[in-house]
């Protein structure tokens, strides 16, 4: 756009590039930046500097760490080493730490099966997870997949892959709405879905 300044309208490029952001949020927010006190655009642009740095994937869990160290669920000896829950994403897991009464161990997919989009078994960070059961010690593993078609293939893939592994399989109970993710689901509902798990027979 010829009426903005390049840089401005670079800023609005990027924060358009942002899940759910369209132009119109974008300029709000850019116009927000350029308007508050002097040193704010400044402190995000420094906090993003060292989120780029310095975050990455937790070498254990798949879960978000600083410096590749463990992050801070897997470093935590207060954490049950028996039970391990199957998430697709960090959200996903924030949102099961939000709801409380869990207190075991994450292992963070990174997505779901989802061949019409090119995510097959392999994109995904299921070695890790039978490495993981596979060094003993795990005596279930609970499959909180999202309630979706992708999310079923998931666990319904993983249930056989673990089923000769000699561990409990379970699934979060159907509090959790068809066709919703779990980053979007309260706390209640997703507590009582941790509560009311049901078993998967292979």
């Amino acid at each position: 756009m010829d009426y903005l300044p390049e840089s401005v309208e670079a800023l609005i490029e990027e924060l358009t590039q942002l899940p759910g952001i369209g132009r119109k949020t974008a300029q709000r927010l850019a116009f927000h930046l350029l308007k508050s006190k002097a040193d704010s655009p400044r402190r995000l642009a420094q906090v993003l500097e060292v989120v780029a740095r310095d975050v990455t994937f937790c070498p254990r869990c798949g879960h978000l760490s600083e410096h590749g160290e463990l992050c801070r669920i897997c470093s935590n000896p207060r954490r049950s080493e028996s039970v391990i829950c199957v998430v697709e994403t960090p959200t996903d897991l924030i949102a099961i730490e939000r709801a409380g009464g869990f207190s075991g161990r994450y292992h963070v997919l990174g997505g779901s099966i989802n061949p019409l989009e090119g995510i097959s078994p392999e994109d995904l960070t299921i070695d890790g997870l039978l490495g993981r059961v596979d060094e003993g010690g795990v005596e279930e593993v609970i499959l909180a997949n999202n309630a979706t078609l992708d999310g079923d293939t998931t666990a319904l893939y993983l249930s056989r892959l673990l089923g000769p592994k000699g561990v409990r399989i379970t699934r979060l109970a159907r509090g959790i709405p068809m066709g919703s993710d779990l980053e979007f689901a309260d706390e209640h509902t997703i507590s009582r879905a941790i509560q009311a798990r049901t078993e998967i027979t292979s």
